[in-house]
């Protein structure tokens, strides 16, 4: 496998927003379209099974987001992951894989490659996305109970499936595998000490997030939110826990960071909604159609297409619009939150943005 690298210059100008945030996180969404239906993400009474999703000729090709990509990383990007909707519904998306594992910084380092997925194509995906490049793995998973999570998924998806592709993804070494919780209070919340007990001693890192007024969830309510400190407090009451970082997110991380007292392994607590994170966010997003997101909570997103068939002018258009960044939604959702506690305004469709 040949490795692309770039002429090193005298000195690599950082690419900082409005608030001196760099840019080193690029989240890409090769597809929009899923096979769940996730309460929280896609629910079935907004996205029914005749949803006009983008057909593939409206999608960006793998050499549209070579292009991109090569551009991010001239800027200071080191890290890629791979979302949709469900990323492995995307057909060949390995020769992507392979691509972009080539990709290394200006300094030489290679380029981190991750991906999002809700595990249901895992097992029959995991050993030729490892082989093609691809470094790790997160696995949206929301409960162990089977009936809840089938409810919550929306399409009767069973969860041992999921299981078993998490055992095959670390088996063929896309580790840390980690697992994202979406916690609802009254909904999943009963099952916080159960994942956390299940993936105890395994390598595998559970990460518990709360429930974000995000993509097509217009009935949500700080009501539904379980804390972090609240989840926290569950299992530590049953596994000690220490602090990694004085329970902060390291820099440009989205985690806070706990281990288990007695060795079990490593929890992480993504709190957006109790304790925002945009003083240091450092990811911009790629829909699949080509439009740049600087904010998970963005209504309009920068068109691409424009510059990705040639390259031409794009490393400067992405460096100008990253400089006048200046979002901090999370941050004000708090004084918003004030007016009634709800969304304030619709964002983007989380599965054409990624999350």
């Amino acid at each position: 496998m040949n490795t692309i690298r770039y002429p090193q210059p005298d000195h690599i100008e950082p690419c900082v927003d409005m608030l001196g945030r760099p840019l080193t996180d690029l989240r890409i969404s090769v597809i929009d379209q899923c096979n769940f239906r996730c309460t929280y993400c896609m629910p079935a009474e907004l996205y029914p099974s005749d949803y006009p999703f983008l057909p593939s000729s409206e999608r960006l090709s793998f050499a549209q987001i070579d292009t991109m990509a090569r551009a991010f990383v001239r800027l200071g990007v080191d890290k890629i992951r791979i979302t949709g909707g469900e990323p492995l519904l995307r057909k060949n998306l390995e020769q992507l894989i392979e691509t972009l594992a080539k990709l290394t910084t200006p300094d030489g380092r290679a380029v981190s490659i991750a991906l999002t997925t809700n595990g249901s194509l895992l097992a029959a995906k995991a050993r030729s996305l490892k082989d093609a490049g691809l470094d790790r793995v997160t696995v949206s998973l929301d409960s162990l109970d089977n009936g809840i999570f089938q409810r919550m998924n929306g399409v009767d998806f069973p969860v041992e499936k999921v299981l078993h592709g998490i055992e095959v993804a670390q088996a063929v070494g896309l580790n840390p595998v980690k697992i994202n919780m979406v916690v609802q209070k009254g909904v999943n919340d009963s099952q916080i000490v159960p994942l956390a007990r299940h993936f105890r001693h395994t390598g595998v890192i559970l990460r518990l997030i709360e429930f974000m007024d995000v993509g097509g969830i217009g009935a949500w309510s700080r009501t539904h939110v379980v804390t972090s400190e609240a989840a926290r407090a569950l299992i530590a009451a049953e596994f000690p826990l220490v602090s990694l970082g004085e329970g902060k997110p390291v820099l440009h991380e989205t985690a806070s960071r706990y281990r288990y007292l007695d060795g079990g392994g490593e929890v992480g607590f993504i709190s957006s909604v109790s304790q925002p994170f945009c003083g240091d966010c450092s990811r911009v997003r790629v829909s699949s159609d080509g439009k740049l997101f600087t904010c998970l909570f963005a209504q309009d997103g920068l068109d691409l297409l424009p510059q990705l068939d040639t390259g031409q002018g794009l490393e400067t258009l992405l460096r100008q619009h990253w400089q006048r960044r200046g979002d901090r939604y999370s941050e004000v959702r708090g004084a918003l939150a004030q007016l009634g506690g709800r969304k304030q305004y619709p964002t983007v469709r989380m599965s054409l943005v990624g999350g």
